[in-house]
């Protein structure tokens, strides 16, 4: 997992793989309020993003989730957002198995669960062994904006990286 603010973006681009350089780019240089929420492709289904309206929740509302298709770029636009955050141990019990379907594996719970608090402009960059827990209410419930960029793992495996 990578944590951040764009605001402090610039250095950290030059590392980074081509793919989410576009992605983060993309962040950069968007004005979320403007568009609707929905889906918008960038380079098809090997990188799109999803701006989603949403409500906050208190954490036990909030099943924790991991993906093995896609890398998600998560970014706040507006409001404030808990995230639960761990690395998959494997020890995570099942609650529903929907990777052929979603690419989402929700969780009953995670262990080591660790807590980040989103500000406008933080994004996080969670990869296949990353769990989290998105949509999580700070103190009390309220609607976010945010987007969340979804780039496929095997897209690595099939352009050059520099």
């Amino acid at each position: 997992m990578i944590f951040g603010n764009v605001n402090n973006l610039k250095d950290m681009l030059p590392w980074l793989p081509i793919p989410l350089r576009t992605a983060m780019s993309y962040l950069m240089g968007t004005d979320f309020e403007l568009l609707p929420a929905g889906r918008y492709d960038l380079e098809g289904d090997n990188i799109y993003v999803l701006i989603q309206d949403a409500t906050t929740k208190p954490k036990e509302d909030r099943k924790p989730e991991v993906h093995r298709k896609y890398i998600d770029v998560q970014f706040l636009v507006r409001g404030q957002e808990a995230m639960g955050i761990a690395t998959d141990t494997g020890n995570n019990k099942i609650r529903d198995d929907l990777l052929a379907e979603r690419d989402v594996i929700f969780y009953e719970d995670m262990e080591n669960e660790s807590r980040l608090v989103f500000k406008p402009g933080d994004f996080a960059i969670f990869f296949p062994s990353d769990v989290h827990r998105p949509v999580c209410q700070v103190d009390e419930s309220e609607s976010i904006r945010k987007v969340v960029v979804k780039v496929r793992t095997d897209y690595f495996n099939n352009i050059n990286l520099q």
